[in-house]
């Protein structure tokens, strides 16, 4: 299978957000139509690319794995589809340390090693990529918080929980890159 593309973008060795990032600055050049292969090492880029392209109205065509690296494919819309990325309700680190202490749901969207390093007590680990196969192990009824490494995954994340009809749900900004609270490891 041969894929026409426009454009190529090389963000191996970049970790979230920075695929997307790059990703939406060069999209932002291209014609409407036009396609961008995204090469990059990172493997939580799987999950990240095709959420925001879903998100933001591109579609997301897929990937391959080439040598370690996985090649993405991305045809930019016409831009009429593109919808805000910004969930609307979000909380600080420090507004959710203080919500700890009660009955909430904090739900970690980072890759399994991303977790596994370092994560909220108590906090369920389903990878962005996972979450709509896996939303049957979330409470609905619960206070929801969503967090990622910068704020970026946990956005989509809490757009796709309440698409499925979670209504209590924040987006936790900046997440774990600057989380100070508690945290536990695997290994503990």
């Amino acid at each position: 299978m041969t894929i026409q593309v426009h454009e190529k973008l090389d963000a191996k060795g970049l970790a979230c957000p920075m695929p997307i990032v790059k990703t939406k600055k060069a999209i932002g050049t291209m014609e409407p139509g036009q396609v961008i292969e995204i090469q990059a090492t990172d493997e939580g880029s799987l999950a990240d690319l095709k959420a925001w392209a879903k998100k933001a109205g591109h579609q997301y065509i897929g990937t391959n794995r080439e040598d370690g690296v996985l090649v993405h494919y991305v045809r930019k819309s016409s831009g009429e589809e593109e919808q805000d990325t910004s969930f609307e309700r979000t909380v600080s680190n420090e507004e959710l340390k203080q919500k700890l202490s009660e009955d909430v749901q904090v739900v970690d969207v980072r890759e399994p090693a991303e977790y596994a390093f370092a994560h909220i007590p108590g906090a369920v680990s389903i990878p962005l990529g996972e979450l709509e196969s896996r939303l049957s192990e979330l409470d609905q009824a619960k206070e929801t918080y969503v967090v990622c490494r910068t704020g970026s995954r946990s956005d989509l994340a809490s757009h796709q929980l309440t698409d499925n009809g979670f209504t209590n749900v924040t987006n936790v900004i900046p997440g774990m890159s600057e989380w100070d609270g508690e945290t536990k490891n695997n290994n503990e």
